[in-house]
């Protein structure tokens, strides 16, 4: 007999099970966390492991050449931004002379205007640059306290991928025991679908901030502006924020730019730089390469930011976005929670827009990687 139970209870029931999620995801988020990270990477590596191995290199050391050029190429980004940052630091001397000679400029004109009284400047000059020296003493404090967690996880995490890659037949099979052989076609079919999908939307989506990098770093080199290859990338990154992202990276170069030469036209003309990048990445850039297959709407992209912040920080934040893409990719596959996929779908998506040439491109490499793979293992 079969027993229905109320829709309160079953709600509670979910409720609960969120709950007992999140507190699963705080509690080993050290585990998690490089795994996930892990999972990412594997992702992205696998269509070139397994392009290695058709030209007859042995698996793992295929796994090792991906995972050496990924670290090789992290590795120098870091350590360029590092010093760029570092150097920066050595720029407050300058900083604090401009600032003061803007308070003077804009006291003498509420002054002669508002008949305002200028206020003490040394005060000012001195909180602006406190509290500039405050922000790179905790920023350095935080980084030393974090170097051992960091150092764990770029050695947990490569392990992680090269575990990923090696047995992925083997964990293909493991997940085929759960299903009986008459379904089995249909599971590897939306697997592939799904991977497909993810894959597309990473490569592109990194794409994108390596093209925006170049168009936000040539713009600000002409307008001679100090450490422009830093702020540039620093904005490209962020332009995975939807609107927050370009506001917070035009804003940080706007006001560097306003401190050190003291013009506010200059300020202005970084504005207009990164806006007009930010044009050309909503209109042109994201639609030729990504497209709309897996276009997330700018709201669930806030969404899933602020939650996966609260959940992992950091970490949280830059998983969250590829797998709020992973879960719309489940959500479109499984019919009964497609509504939940077109909640999430940017509004280009559903109008049913054609997706990016460059992952067409992709998924087409990728399709025949993988049906030459399942051909040669059948």
């Amino acid at each position: 007999m079969e027993i229905k139970l109320p829709k309160y209870f079953k709600l509670v029931v979910i409720l609960l099970g969120i709950i007992l999620l999140i507190w699963l995801l705080q509690t080993f988020q050290s585990v998690l966390v490089p795994l996930c990270f892990a999972s990412l990477f594997a992702l992205l590596l696998l269509p070139l492991t397994r392009d290695l191995e058709r030209w007859h290199v042995p698996r793992p050391l295929a796994i090792l050449l991906c995972i050496v050029l990924v670290m090789s190429i992290l590795g120098i980004v870091v350590w360029f931004l590092s010093m760029q940052l570092i150097s920066l630091t050595s720029e407050l001397d300058t900083i604090g002379k401009n600032i003061g000679d803007l308070v003077d400029k804009v006291q003498n004109y509420f002054y002669i205007k508002f008949g305002i009284e200028p206020s003490d400047k040394g005060v000012l000059v001195r909180n602006a640059i406190g509290g500039l020296q405050d922000i790179t003493t905790s920023f350095l404090g935080s980084t030393i306290s974090m170097t051992t967690g960091a150092i764990a996880a770029f050695t947990i995490v490569p392990i992680f991928v090269f575990c990923f890659l090696y047995y992925r037949d083997h964990l293909e099979q493991f997940v085929f025991k759960f299903v009986s052989k008459d379904r089995r076609g249909g599971l590897v079919q939306t697997v592939v679908n799904i991977q497909h999908v993810v894959q597309s939307y990473i490569s592109g989506l990194m794409i994108v901030i390596f093209i925006v990098a170049l168009l936000n770093s040539a713009g600000l080199l002409m307008l001679g502006v100090k450490y422009a290859i830093f702020f540039g990338v620093f904005a490209s990154i962020l332009t995975i924020i939807p609107y927050i992202g370009i506001l917070i990276g035009a804003t940080v170069p706007a006001l560097f730019t306003l401190a050190t030469t003291g013009h506010l036209v200059d300020a202005v003309l970084v504005v207009v730089v990164f806006m007009f990048v930010q044009f050309l990445e909503g209109n042109f850039i994201t639609p030729f390469v990504v497209g709309s297959k897996v276009s997330i709407n700018p709201f669930a992209a806030i969404v899933a930011l602020l939650i996966g912040g609260e959940i992992w920080g950091p970490a949280g934040m830059i998983l969250s976005i590829p797998f709020i893409a992973m879960l719309k990719v489940v959500f479109d596959v499984y019919p009964p929670l497609s509504p939940l996929g077109f909640l999430l779908a940017d509004i280009h998506e559903v109008n049913h827009e054609k997706p990016g040439r460059v992952s067409t491109w992709f998924n087409e490499v990728w399709n025949g990687i993988w049906h030459g793979k399942r051909k040669e293992d059948e």
